[in-house]
């Protein structure tokens, strides 16, 4: 099993950092800080990172084919713009103040898939929702807590879902055609004492990158479930990772503060930006196409 350690990228600028996406016009970071209510901008060139201020809490961004970026948010899927104001085309959980969006990805057809959860984290409230090319949003599954890390085999026919308080990862077949769902099996269990399941990404190999939340790591998986290695971070709270740099060969992990988990340890770089070259690449974001 290999190990790794990752190195510091950037000073703590969030309370709870999620959602890394690379963005290959520009050749910068995006990421986004939920309830301080950011979009965070990290150039690699500088290694300079600056917030843009945004109307409503952003759980997931994607690039958008036409140009800019699409998020999903407390009130929806809207499209960023360049002051911060988010405009609504897909509204979700306009009429529950209590819901808003977590994690979120597009498959290759265009597709924006992203989960909904309430802020407190209710039982069974959120759900796995897909927005289609021409706005309309889809429900995939219900009763979810917090739905979380996405992604897609290359061949596009396996669906890849953290559902972070059932302490696992299922895979779903998948009609790339439709974007249906079906055939869900649980492929990876965590132990709680390790961790839950969060963000999670796929390298070129087909293996998963799972983030453990209040487990100090990421971890890598085949895709039926064996561990194949570990990376450790010093922080409790990691959130996400994706794959991105010029070659798709670095990986960025964000994390959250420690007292997101009711945590009391004393850990200065909660929130922070980390890397990590693990010697494989990942895949390009897909984009999405409406």
């Amino acid at each position: 099993m290999q190990t790794w350690e990752a190195e510091l990228v950037a000073e703590p600028f969030a309370d709870f950092g999620e959602g890394p996406l690379w963005d290959d016009r520009d050749g910068v970071w995006w990421w986004t800080d939920i309830p301080g209510k950011a979009v965070h901008r990290f150039d690699p060139r500088t290694e300079q990172d600056s917030a843009l201020p945004v109307d409503l809490n952003v759980g997931a961004l994607v690039p958008r084919d036409s140009g800019g970026l699409v998020v999903a948010c407390s009130d929806g899927f809207g499209v960023l713009g360049r002051g911060g104001e988010i405009e609504l085309f897909a509204p979700v959980n306009a009429d529950d103040p209590e819901l808003r969006m977590n994690d979120g990805k597009c498959d290759r057809a265009g597709r924006f898939y992203a989960g909904t959860m309430a802020f407190a984290a209710t039982p069974g409230a959120g759900a796995l929702l897909r927005l289609d090319v021409d706005h309309s949003v889809h429900e995939l599954e219900a009763g979810m807590t917090i739905p979380n890390g996405l992604a897609w085999s290359a061949d596009d026919r396996t669906f890849f879902h953290a559902d972070t308080m059932t302490n696992g990862v299922d895979a779903y077949d998948v009609d790339p055609d439709t974007g249906e769902l079906s055939g869900k099996r649980r492929i990876i269990t965590i132990d709680e004492a390790d961790g839950l399941p969060d963000g999670l990404c796929i390298d070129d190999e087909g293996a998963l990158w799972v983030a453990l939340w209040g487990g100090s790591a990421v971890r890598r998986y085949s895709p039926d479930g064996e561990l194949l290695g570990v990376l450790s971070l010093p922080v409790s709270n990691v959130t996400c990772p994706a794959f991105g740099g010029n070659e798709y060969d670095e990986l960025l992990i964000t994390t959250a503060a420690p007292k997101h988990s009711q945590s009391d340890a004393h850990e200065p770089l909660g929130g922070a930006l980390f890397r990590l070259r693990p010697g494989v690449s990942g895949p390009p974001p897909n984009a999405y196409r409406g």
